[in-house]
């Protein structure tokens, strides 16, 4: 199947497409394409303000790293267990250091970042270790260790580090409230999609035992990559299209029954964009990927299973930036594109636009954001004179853009450090 002309590929061919990496850049870059011609339904953009957010960019990576920018690590889930203090390499430390752990790794990774859809404003996570309190993405990735620690996931009680199949069946809301220390006053944001990802989760690990093995566990996948790999002198190269393949085929089953299908197809994360279509356009070709917590989950996985296994990926340059947000956050905050006016309800509490993953106006905002993810980390690199293997796009996401968003966030809604928009999650996509 060629991925040159997608425009001339049967349904099912077009929903193959549909899930690959490339076609990410390509149908957001049709929606970029429009945006520079002023054909959006709800955003403008504005070329002039991406300056002022390369320098904001800048500025922060030359706040947080001065100019070594080798030291910039890749975003991923890595950071965000480490948050305060150094908790990855400490759980490394009491395992054996085989293959084993590295499974075990694999397995806190992926339970991790599916659990790592927006928590919303007002939840946070006291760690009873320390007796801190951490909210969003941190307090989601601690919360997450904690669970995995106490052997949540797993079916056997003397091996609690781990996840299979048999332990996630038995995962109910009410387990997931209460270590989640979820309360009236500590409510959370898609607590019953967070559970019934992890319930679909379980019945995709026990349905493809080529990618998960027979007790079906996420960390098995490593046998599954160490097949399809080569090595080179001492280093095992690992294709990344095999880690998507993984991802994106085995986990399939864990996206709720109402996303878009084409050709009996369940696309994931992918929706369908107004400005794209008509009446006259064939089937599909108005249908916008994102993957996004599949390519969170890849960038962290390649970090995790890099480290433990000393395995090379190859191929991550068809990875884009994550359309969250954190990122797409930034360029509305500083103006690289706009909203409409009245093209969304505003929320009577925050006084926000607010619009749920599904809206035609979230697809635009989040098409953006890729391509201009794209944009701003090319400029970055050309101000410092860098090449994207010095300066990867992974490097940019976590050094600038995501940690950008946040901070802007911050600077402009104090209050919350909530994004632009008011966001009606169901804590699977963002």
């Amino acid at each position: 199947m060629s991925l040159l002309v997608p425009n001339e590929l049967s349904l099912k061919d077009k929903a193959s497409y549909l899930r690959t990496l490339p076609a990410i850049r390509e149908r957001c870059g049709r929606v970029f394409e429009l945006a520079q011609a002023g054909k959006l339904e709800y955003f403008d953009y504005h070329a002039d303000k991406e300056e002022e957010v390369t320098d904001f960019c800048l500025n922060i990576i030359q706040r947080d790293f001065g100019t070594d920018y080798s030291q910039i690590p890749p975003h991923g889930r890595w950071r965000h267990f480490d948050f305060g203090r150094k908790r990855v390499e400490r759980l490394v430390s009491e395992w054996d250091g085989s293959k084993e752990s590295s499974k075990r790794l694999v397995d806190l990774f992926v339970i991790s970042v599916l659990l790592d859809a927006g928590a919303g404003k007002d939840w946070t996570f006291q760690e009873k270790s320390t007796g801190e309190r951490y909210s969003r993405s941190e307090g989601l990735a601690i919360c997450s260790m904690h669970m995995f620690q106490i052997g949540l996931f797993s079916s056997s009680p003397d091996q609690p580090h781990r996840v299979d199949a048999i332990g996630l069946s038995k995962i109910t809301t009410e387990s997931i409230a209460q270590h989640m220390q979820v309360s009236d006053s500590n409510p959370i944001i898609g607590l019953q999609g967070r559970t019934s990802l992890l319930q679909n989760l379980s019945h995709a690990l026990s349905s493809s035992p080529d990618f998960f093995g027979e007790d079906g566990r996420p960390g098995n996948m490593l046998d599954f990559l160490e097949k399809q790999s080569k090595l080179q002198g001492t280093t095992r190269l690992v294709p990344l299209s095999a880690l998507w393949h993984v991802l994106i085929d085995g986990l399939n089953p864990i996206w709720p029954e109402s996303r878009t299908k084409l050709a009996g197809v369940s696309l994931g994360d992918v929706w369908p964009c107004n400005a794209l279509g008509s009446t006259s356009t064939p089937e599909g070709d108005n249908l916008v990927p994102f993957h996004k917590l599949t390519q969170w989950l890849t960038y962290s996985l390649v970090e995790a299973i890099t480290y433990s296994m000393k395995w090379k990926f190859v191929g991550t340059e068809d990875m884009t930036g994550l359309p969250e947000y954190r990122n797409g956050g930034l360029f509305l905050d500083i103006g690289v594109i706009t909203l409409k006016p009245d093209v969304l309800p505003i929320d009577t509490n925050s006084g926000l636009p607010k619009a749920s993953p599904s809206d035609p106006a979230i697809v635009e905002w989040r098409a953006l954001t890729v391509i201009l993810l794209d944009r701003i980390a090319n400029s970055i690199r050309t101000k410092l004179n860098l090449t994207p293997d010095q300066l990867t796009l992974a490097q940019v996401l976590e050094s600038a853009t995501w940690k950008g968003g946040r901070e802007i966030a911050k600077q402009k809604r104090p209050a919350t450090g909530g994004p632009p928009l008011e966001l009606d999650s169901d804590g699977t996509v963002f």
